[in-house]
């Protein structure tokens, strides 16, 4: 088997002992990881992945240390081909379009720079697609992720019909009329490649928005021949569990308690992202302070924030708008005794699962998210009987919605008053939705849904 991603489970670098390999960032690549370290879903597997850094290049033929358990493979990629293939075409065209953050009046504008980026997505999916097809044996298995390489399973398909494919996207998908957004001939190729192998996706939702895209562009729809499928995925909750009893989790709670004290404690942890929403959780969380004076002063919102792709104007100005809300919101309640929202711009795994741990709220009000893994790991660990406000623009929302609370990710008026109910909820009915809300986010794990991966590629 072998599985192909832009990021790989481990990020490899030069340490003074060799090469030291570490967990990959990101969502996919955690989950990846969880496979290759917590069982043997993955020890006969081969990863395919970009070279990022020095100690990548210098494993790109092979994982260095046997105990990994998992062959890593990595692709080099021309430096300008790489930047215009997950800058320009994934990151600022597909990320935006997937999860509906044009503003269609102004933009996108696609003008003649468009044609150089995408040539250059096509070549890195080729470069993809030829490594596999040079490593891989007579009737091997491919599962190719998510958005970064939609190219590579046509190119396989072509190139080696041997091979036994399918496609997962960790996003959205965009429906019939926000696929013509793009150019033809982009929306054409896409389509194409993806309805090559069955593509499959976290909800039942992305994938009738998928086929709905693919019967408007090729004038064929895959759920008639079953080529689409559904895969939720989850943490793994033995590993998981782990993580949260580990001793560095411990410390880090223990100085999540000395921020907080006694008081009850809103949580979220994001990149920061148009499509978290962040901006209008604390827009709510000010309504709430405003319109229900009783929490003022007895309720902390801490925030676990890490700055994402730097190199696009939209982010950059979207962590601006996120500091001038918190800004806000802190000039106009705070009192010397009181800091209502606390950022944590901290990259540590560690202190994420601590709070965690420790929330009596988690806020998800994501615009649009292919899954939302954290509003699943918090639940599954928390010790506080902490409440879910989940939005129903997540893919995890169709799991997760009988023990959560809506929050409606554009009405920040009802936002503030779903905070006032999870804050408020009487102590039998917290305890018996945070015991559903545990139950829920284990019915898929990593395993699972490597399995369904596995069972409909063909």
């Amino acid at each position: 088997m072998i599985v192909v991603s832009h990021r790989g489970p481990y990020l490899f670098s030069l340490g003074e002992g060799g090469v030291v390999a570490t967990r990959g960032p990101g969502g996919l690549a955690g989950t990846l990881h969880a496979l290759a370290t917590s069982s043997d879903a993955l020890r006969d597997a081969c990863c395919i992945s970009a070279a990022n850094s020095d100690g990548d290049r210098a494993v790109a033929g092979g994982a260095p240390t046997p105990e990994l358990g998992t062959d890593v493979r990595f692709v080099e990629l021309d430096p300008e081909a790489h930047q215009l293939h997950i800058e320009v075409i994934s990151n600022e065209v597909l990320w935006f379009l997937f999860h509906g953050l044009f503003d269609l009046v102004r933009e996108p504008t696609f003008d003649e720079s468009l044609r150089p980026a995408w040539d250059a997505y096509v070549e890195v999916n080729r470069v993809f697609a030829n490594e596999v097809a040079e490593f891989a044996s007579r009737g091997d298995t491919v599962l190719v992720q998510d958005y970064p390489l939609a190219l590579v399973p046509g190119m396989l398909r072509e190139s080696r019909p041997d091979l036994r494919l399918s496609y997962f996207a960790h996003t959205p998908f965009c429906g019939a009329s926000s696929i013509r957004v793009l150019p033809d001939y982009m929306a054409h190729a896409l389509c194409a490649s993806l309805a090559s192998a069955p593509a499959g996706f976290h909800t039942r939702r992305w994938v009738r928005e998928y086929s709905a895209s693919v019967l408007e562009v090729l004038g064929d729809d895959p759920l008639h021949d079953d080529s689409c499928f559904v895969a939720p995925l989850g943490p793994d909750p033995t590993a998981f569990s782990r993580v949260a009893a580990s001793d560095a989790v411990v410390a880090a709670a223990r100085d999540v308690d000395a921020l907080v004290g006694e008081r009850t404690m809103i949580f979220r942890t994001d990149r920061i992202d148009p499509a978290k929403n962040i901006v209008r959780g604390f827009l709510a969380y000010d309504r709430l302070l405003d319109t229900h004076r009783e929490w003022r002063e007895r309720v902390v919102f801490v925030a676990m924030l890490t700055n994402s792709r730097v190199n696009l104007a939209e982010y950059v100005r979207y962590q601006e708008e996120v500091a001038d809300a918190v800004t806000a919101v802190n000039d106009r309640w705070s009192t010397p005794s009181w800091r209502p929202i606390v950022v944590d711009t901290v990259d540590d795994f560690e202190r994420t699962v601590a709070g965690f741990t420790r929330y009596d709220v988690l806020m998800v009000n994501s615009l649009k998210d292919g899954l939302n893994l954290v509003a699943k790991e918090g639940p599954l660990v928390n010790a506080r009987d902490g409440v879910l406000c989940l939005s129903p623009e997540t893919g995890s929302y169709e799991e997760l919605s009988e023990a959560a609370i809506e929050v409606h990710q554009w009405d920040v008026a009802e936002s503030a008053d779903a905070l006032h109910r999870a804050l408020s909820m009487p102590p039998d009915e917290r305890a018996a939705r945070a015991r559903r809300l545990a139950e829920l986010a284990v019915v898929h794990t990593p395993r699972t849904w490597l399995h369904a991966n596995v069972s409909h590629a063909r």
